[in-house]
This record gives C-alpha cells, structure tokens and sequence, in this order.
C-alpha cells in the first residue's frame, strides 16, 4: 500500500449528503475482484449518460476537476452497502482523501484499508474547506498527516484527529496484509519450532 505522508491536490466540491457506495460505485461493476480499473466507473451513473457520453454538470467532469485528488461532501459519505469496491474505485480514479462531517462505518474502515485517508472535520470547517474546493482559482488543499492538519490556499488551517494506529498505518503504507508481514520473523520461528514438536502436520500438508 503506498505510503500517506502529505497530498497536496485538486479538491472536488460534492456538496451533497448521503453519497453511498451505490452511487459511488453502482452494483453492476461489482463482479469483479480486481482493485484496478474501476476509476473509469466511479460514480458512473452520475458522470454519465447510458450511451455512455459524459454528464457536462457533473464536478468530476469539469476540466478543472478532472485529476481531483481529494473530494469535499456532505454528511454520511459512504452510506449504504458494504463494498470494498467503492474505495478501490476512489483510489483507482486517484482520489486519496475524502472530507466530511461524517462517514458510514464500514467504508471509513474500508478507506484505511486501501490508502485513503478519511477525515471527519466540524460542520462549519467543512463549508469552509467546500468554499476553497469551489474556488476556480485556487482549489487546492494540503492534507497533512504528519501534523494532522488540512493547509487551506486562503485561510488559517483545519485540525483533525485520527487514532494513532490508523494514523500509523497510514503512514507506513501498511495495510492487513503488511501488518501481517511485520511479524514475520516471529512466524517463522513459530513454524519451525510447531514443526518440530508436531511434524506430521507438515508431512500431511506436503
């Protein structure tokens, strides 16, 4: 998993409760298992129209958005069913932090699981950060992990917390399977030791 230490990017204004994972990612390009190539789907039936042609209004098809690397919404981001594929599509896409008041439970810890950094801000930061995101001069912002600050292009900075495991994770660039990796001295000398006192549990399994 690649490491999060600062991004500094495009935000997209999403200025729009209750986004959920149908409409981050619909249920039809759910079949697959694969993390990649699902950037060209994310929020598919709100970037486009069914011939396929792109919907003009949509933020993340205004050319000042298009390479958008972090998204400003509304309360409740990622609400509904529980897909892992909405924050692979988010990440594929290229998007590596989302801001909001508020967050569904298991996309936020599905976010972390995949390099995403979703961060919780008070109502009235967020409407500030959605103004900046608005800004067709300057609508960049700087996510700052190792302070656990939001820089804004005009305006003092936005705190937020994160708990330090998460934070750490994050930092590192480790996700379960990194974590896992971690201990895997400690692994190994479990198994060779288990092989010892036990090894027809190994001849079994060769």
């Amino acid at each position: 998993m690649e490491k999060f230490n600062t991004l500094t990017g495009v935000a997209a204004p999403m200025d729009m409760i209750n986004i959920d994972t149908d409409k981050i990612i619909p249920k039809l390009h759910l079949r697959t298992i694969k993390r990649t190539g699902l950037g060209k789907v994310l929020f598919d039936e709100m970037r486009f129209e069914e011939d396929g042609t792109e919907k003009p209004d949509f933020i993340l098809n205004k050319e000042l958005y298009r390479n958008a690397k972090i998204i400003v919404a509304g309360d409740n981001f990622g609400c509904g069913s529980s897909r892992e594929h909405a924050p692979w599509a988010l990440l594929d896409f290229g998007i590596r932090c989302v801001i909001s008041t508020s967050f569904a439970d298991i996309f936020y810890n599905n976010c972390f699981k995949n390099g995403i950094l979703p961060i919780r801000v008070k109502k009235a930061e967020l409407e500030a950060l959605m103004a900046d995101a608005s800004d067709a001069e300057n609508p960049e912002l700087t996510i700052d992990l190792n302070d656990m600050v939001i820089r804004r292009p005009n305006g003092p900075t936005v705190s937020f917390e994160l708990e330090e495991y998460r934070r750490h994770c994050l930092l590192e660039g480790l996700d379960d399977i990194g974590l896992t990796m971690q201990k895997k001295a400690a692994i190994d000398d479990f198994e060779a030791k288990q092989a010892l006192r036990e090894p027809w549990l190994y001849a079994a399994a060769q």
